[in-house]
């Protein structure tokens, strides 16, 4: 009797848990308020679009002319330089060798052409002493013909003698030349945004990120993605606001440069290798005086452009559809 009192009232008890645990399921839970507000839209009709800070001038990826070990950095991570100025140097001792082999070849060469010189004019003189002898019983002229012959020789061995030279010093100005392409110098002033090198290492011509990243911070602008179906909505000069990613209380204002007259497929800026990207973008480029906070090259935003064409229709708008005219039927359908 005991047992099954107490199986009644488990299952009385399972039967109530089971109530519960269901009208508790049913009620909704309120969300937490969000720790950053969003940011907000200051224009009715609105096209929104994922942006990264630059430099005016578009960061320069800085790479070496040749694969090559690295001896020396010059620079650091945000140091100014100016065009022109060394930024790393690769090794060089073998040109350097050859240079030096190169530049002992030279007075030789200038010593032959100088004896060339010196015998064309002992054979120009000789040649005028025979001239100048009337009696040709005393010089015949097989001697004239012979004196001529040595002398034109002679003339074409100088012509030689400084095409060796030449050679010789073209293939110093080219040992020259490679040597200073082993010093990989700023192509424009600007700041070292990233050194991803370090005097030892090998420098690779196929790396996967550059050895350095230069820009000029003076100027930054906004390259914004506007994905390829909101294409049409914008137009060449209008307005557009940024926000920082994290940050919705401060707005960056704007002022449209360009729009890149090329869709490009969208980059990941995810990292992930399994990730497929199909979306195209247009590309709007707006530009920004510093502001009073800080703001750093390669940061995210969040760009709105004023939509083109007025404000944006609302949800139960419905467009307007002509229906089309009524079509007579052929004549051979037709009565009587």
């Amino acid at each position: 009797m005991i047992r099954k009192r107490l199986s009644v009232w488990l299952a009385v008890a399972g039967v109530l848990f089971t109530v519960v645990t269901v009208w508790g399921a049913r009620r909704k839970q309120t969300p937490p308020a969000p720790l950053i507000a969003p940011p907000q839209n200051p224009y009715q009709g609105t096209v929104a679009a994922a942006g990264i800070i630059e430099a005016v001038n578009e960061n320069v990826r800085i790479a070496p002319p040749l694969a090559g070990l690295v001896t020396k950095v010059y620079v650091a991570v945000g140091e100014q330089v100016k065009a022109g100025a060394p930024l790393f140097q690769l090794d060089d001792r073998e040109l350097r060798a050859q240079l030096s082999t190169r530049e002992t070849v030279i007075p030789s060469e200038q010593a032959k052409v100088a004896e060339q010189r010196i015998r064309v004019k002992d054979l120009e003189e000789q040649h005028g002493r025979l001239q100048a002898v009337h009696d040709r019983r005393a010089v015949s002229e097989d001697d004239l013909k012979r004196s001529w012959y040595a002398l034109e020789m002679a003339r074409r061995a100088v012509i030689r003698a400084e095409a060796d030279l030449e050679h010789a010093i073209a293939q110093r100005d080219e040992t020259r030349t490679l040597l200073d392409r082993l010093a990989v110098r700023a192509p424009r002033t600007g700041a070292v945004l990233q050194v991803n090198v370090r005097a030892g290492e090998y420098a690779k011509l196929d790396a996967a990120e550059p050895l350095m990243l230069l820009g000029a911070t003076q100027e930054l602008q906004i390259r914004a993605d506007v994905d390829e179906v909101n294409a049409p909505l914008v137009k060449a000069g209008s307005p557009a606001v940024a926000y920082l990613k994290g940050d919705t209380a401060k707005a960056i204002g704007l002022r449209f440069a360009r729009i890149e007259p090329f869709i490009l497929p969208k980059k990941s800026l995810t990292g992930d290798n399994s990730e497929r990207v199909d979306t195209r973008v247009l590309q709007v480029i707006y530009r920004f005086d510093p502001p009073a906070f800080p703001v750093y090259v390669g940061q995210q935003v969040d760009v709105f452009i004023q939509r083109a064409g007025g404000a944006q229709p609302k949800s139960d708008d419905k467009p307007s559809v002509t229906p089309p005219a009524p079509v007579a039927p052929p004549a051979s359908t037709r009565k009587g």
